[in-house]
Parts: C-alpha cells; structure tokens; sequence
C-alpha cells in the first residue's frame, strides 16, 4: 500500500510538470532557447544516469540474463514503435517555421501514450523499492520539464488557445496515474511483470537520451554552449549518483 500511495503521488507531480508549458509564452524566444539549451542536456544525464546508476544493476542483481536483454530491447523497440507510427517524438523546441511539428491532436494522443508508459515504469520501479521509485521520479520529472514546454508549443501552433492548450496538456499528463495503476494491476496477476519492467524502462530511457535528446544537442555547435551541455549531462548523472545515498 505504501508503495502505492507513493506512485499516485510521484504521478500527479509528474503530472503537474505538464503546466510548465506556461513558460512558452512567458519567456522571451532567446531566454526560452537557453532554458532548453541546459534542460535538454540535463534531463539527457538523469535518463542515462537511471538507466546505468539505478534500472540495470537493479535488473543484473540475479544475473545478466537473456530475460534482462530482451526487456532492455523490448523498451528501445517500444519507444521507437512510439514515434514511427503514433508520430510523436520528444521534441523540445516550440514549433517555427524552421522548426514545424506534426499537427496538435496526433501530439495529443501520442504523449496520451507516452505519459502512461511513463505510469508503468515508475509504477514498477516503486513496486521493486522505494528508491529505485524516488530516482525514476526524479528522471521522468526532470525530462518531462522540456517536454512540456516542446508540446506546448505544438497545441498553440495548431491552433488551441492557452487555456485549451494547458487543459489538454494537463489532461494528457493524468493518463501517467493510469499507468500506475495499470502497474500495480499487472504485477499481481502476471509472474515476472515487475523483473521484467526493470531493464524495459532503462531501454526506453537510453533511446530517448542517445536518439532524441543528444542528436538534437549536436545541433549546437558552440564551443561555450556545448560546454554548457557537457556538464548539463554531467549534473544529470551526478543526481543520479547522489539518489544512491537512498539505498
């Protein structure tokens, strides 16, 4: 029950990150590109650092088996099925005209999509322990900041008002709460759910980072700026690191 109490409430902060959006409208296009410029790299370093800190040790504490590579798989296979065919993409730039995105409602029911995967695995992380749950909070909350902000873009550009912008931005981000209950649903009633879950959520978690989230800082190609981002994925890490005082 414990365990429980904790995902609803890691999910509805998750959940409460999707508000952030706000600040592409309240930030000018140059302070709003130096926010992304360090939050893209940071979130890049706790992605990473979950994944290789907490998830797969966790995963490996009975052996590397054949199990744990094909969950591993499974969770990259899974979130690029994501993008190629609910066309939706962690993007985290507000649309432009050098810049475009999909249309709004296809953005709408994949982050509907992603958001209760994210459900899932920090359902299941909680399910393990509570501190591998705290970390993989503090990852899926640390990205999902940048994240926000890029899909709020998207809602404006497609035309949704602010306020209809924020209230389907708000109400995508609840179907994460679905997920962790869906992952206390399945791991009473399928053996294995939650040892499989593990490697599958450091998969996803390392695609995202080395697909998405790192192509896009290699656009950056300032010395100064690519500096930033080094030690953007540095303090990533190093907060990773930090959550093991946890355990």
């Amino acid at each position: 029950m414990d365990a429980f109490i904790w995902t609803i409430v890691s999910l509805l902060l998750v959940s409460a990150v999707s508000l952030v959006g706000i600040l592409v409208f309240w930030l000018k296009p140059t302070h709003l590109t130096k926010a992304l410029l360090v939050t893209v790299s940071f979130s890049a370093g706790t992605l990473l650092g979950d994944a290789f800190v907490h998830l797969l040790p966790e995963a490996v504490e009975n052996g590397f088996t054949l199990q744990v590579s094909l969950s591993f798989l499974a969770g990259v296979i899974a979130f690029f099925v994501l993008e190629k065919f609910v066309h939706w993409r962690h993007c985290h730039q507000p649309t432009s005209r050098e810049h475009p995105h999909s249309f709004g409602v296809m953005n709408l029911v994949g982050d509907a999509f992603h958001n209760f995967i994210d459900g899932l695995i920090v359902g299941g992380s909680y399910i393990v322990s509570l501190p591998l749950g705290i970390a993989t909070t503090t990852a899926v909350v640390l990205h999902e900041i940048p994240q926000e902000m890029g899909d709020f873009g998207v809602l404006l550009s497609a035309g949704f008002s602010k306020r209809k912008a924020i209230t389907l931005n708000l109400l995508t981000a609840l179907t994460a709460v679905l997920g962790g209950v869906a992952a206390f649903a399945l791991s009473s009633s399928v053996d294995g759910f939650s040892t499989a879950l593990i490697p599958f959520t450091a998969g996803g978690f390392v695609y995202i980072a080395v697909a998405d989230l790192i192509p896009e800082m290699h656009k950056e190609t300032k010395p100064v700026k690519s500096a930033m981002q080094l030690i953007g994925i540095a303090a990533g890490i190093g907060i990773m690191i930090a959550l093991l005082a946890l355990e």
